[in-house]
């Protein structure tokens, strides 16, 4: 049985989020590997501590992961 580990930061997503990446990711791996794996897929998803992610060796808060998902495309 698959096992598709998730990691995101805390406080960005709300549960029903999650539940929509779980049902969408299983989705995808059921239509790749076909119809028999989806009932015995299992899909973790993990919050990350704010801060314990660095990205150029630079902490990643949720404010800042925040931030960055209100931000225009163009100014990303």
């Amino acid at each position: 049985m698959p096992i598709i580990d998730v990691k995101v930061m805390e406080g960005v997503l709300t549960a029903e989020q999650k539940q929509a990446i779980a049902r969408g990711v299983t989705d995808v791996f059921a239509d790749v590997v076909g119809s028999r794996a989806r009932p015995v897929t299992w899909v973790v998803i993990q919050d990350v501590a704010s801060g314990q992610w660095t990205m150029g060796g630079d902490p990643v808060t949720t404010e800042g992961v925040n931030q960055l998902l209100r931000a225009e495309p163009s100014s990303v």
